[in-house]
């Protein structure tokens, strides 16, 4: 390559190989290493090729180098950053998989299934509901029921009945009269 900063035509049937490249074979060796079948002059002019290729394959990283360089700038005056290029790639690749026939099966999929499930949940809710309506109405609940108003009944008969004689939390301070005597026993 002659300049640095030479565009290469990757449109070209060559792909990007400089001029100078196209006419490079690349032959191999019949048999053997190939070092021992070469002549001192065809060891001599490879490795003066070998030496060219070095050389350009440093001048293209040095090209590439510099087209990123330029590229880096260009975002930036464009006001690119790394950020807005990853939120628009994460962008793109959202609007792709939305796309996809695999995510819009998959969609049609859990909507049945939410919708079979919420069907579901209902039908238990609604069974659920006329089950204890049912054991609510049953002789075997009522009887329960009238057990435990009486039991709740006795019991808070009996609270009213103890706040004369005993200091409830809920009951007044006894008189002098009402209190209790006190033992003066050491524990």
């Amino acid at each position: 390559m002659d300049a640095p900063n030479q565009d290469i035509n990757l449109n070209s049937p060559n792909k990007g190989l400089p001029g100078n490249m196209t006419d490079v074979p690349v032959d191999t060796p019949a048999s053997g290493d190939g070092v021992s079948m070469l002549s001192e002059a065809e060891t001599e002019e490879l490795k003066s090729e070998l030496t060219k290729v070095e050389d350009e394959i440093a001048t293209l990283r040095q090209v590439l180098v510099a087209k990123e360089r330029h590229a880096a700038e260009i975002k930036r005056k464009l006001g690119l950053t790394p950020f807005t290029e990853l939120k628009q790639n994460l962008s793109k690749s959202w609007q792709d998989v939305q796309a996809s026939n695999a995510y819009k099966k998959t969609q049609a999929t859990l909507s049945t299934a939410g919708n079979k499930t919420t069907s579901a949940i209902s039908s238990v809710g609604s069974a659920l509901s006329r089950t204890l309506g049912e054991i609510k109405e049953s002789p075997t609940f009522k009887s329960f029921e009238e057990s435990v108003g009486n039991l709740k009944a006795k019991v808070i008969g009996n609270e009213n009945n103890s706040k004369g004689g005993y200091h409830t939390p809920t009951a007044s301070s006894p008189s002098a009269e009402e209190k209790l005597p006190q033992d003066s026993a050491p524990f």
